[in-house]
């Protein structure tokens, strides 16, 4: 039993540890699209082994639930488990889980609210900060809205670190020029979505 689907515990018990904090929510999350995306077997087991060992740090783990629209990435306590499942009647509070979802958003009118959000800013970024700056905002855009679901101002620190790593250097294509400002063309990219807004 997941902890999504698990009995409600009481939620005032003083010895619940806090949630994750966001950034290793979204490290893991990285790490576990990474390994999604790996090209060979090694790399995907390498992201999945710094993914366990983050989580361990904080004795929590990780498993993929399959639904109807793709995977739900679910962080739960290493506690809840027993025999390699999550054992109900160790469930002490259902609101230490975090979940994930990995495959965009449940109604699809709000991905393309959210794609053309972010096409409007990188047009926007085109005009007033020039090819540069709009070509990586393109790509940004593709990144956020594609991988992410989320307008390109939602982006958090892992993810802007993802695009930069990942993305940008595998996918975009990007020239010298590019390259030599991507920080700037992101930095551009949010603060004119947050205009928009």
């Amino acid at each position: 039993m997941t902890a999504e689907t698990s009995p409600d515990a009481e939620s005032d018990d003083t010895d619940a540890e806090p949630p994750l904090p966001d950034d290793v929510v979204d490290e893991a999350e990285r790490l576990t699209r990474l390994a999604r995306n790996a090209v060979d077997d090694a790399e995907a087991v390498a992201c999945r082994e710094r993914r366990a060992a983050l989580l361990a740090d904080h004795e929590y783990t990780s498993r993929l639930r399959s639904e109807d629209h793709g995977e739900t990435l679910v962080l739960h306590p290493e506690a809840w488990v027993r025999d390699g499942n999550v054992d109900a009647t160790l469930v002490e509070d259902v609101s230490r889980a975090v979940e994930v979802p990995l495959d965009g958003v449940g109604d699809p009118g709000e991905w393309e609210d959210v794609e053309a959000h972010n096409r409007a800013v990188a047009e926007r970024v085109t005009e007033e900060h020039g090819e540069v700056h709009g070509a990586t905002a393109e790509a940004f855009a593709d990144f956020m809205g594609n991988h992410y679901a989320r307008p390109v101002e939602q982006a958090t620190e892992s993810m802007v670190r993802e695009f930069r790593a990942e993305y940008f250097v595998r996918n975009a294509w990007p020239t010298d020029a590019q390259r030599e400002v991507v920080a700037e063309s992101v930095e551009l990219t949010v603060e004119t979505a947050r205009d928009e807004r």
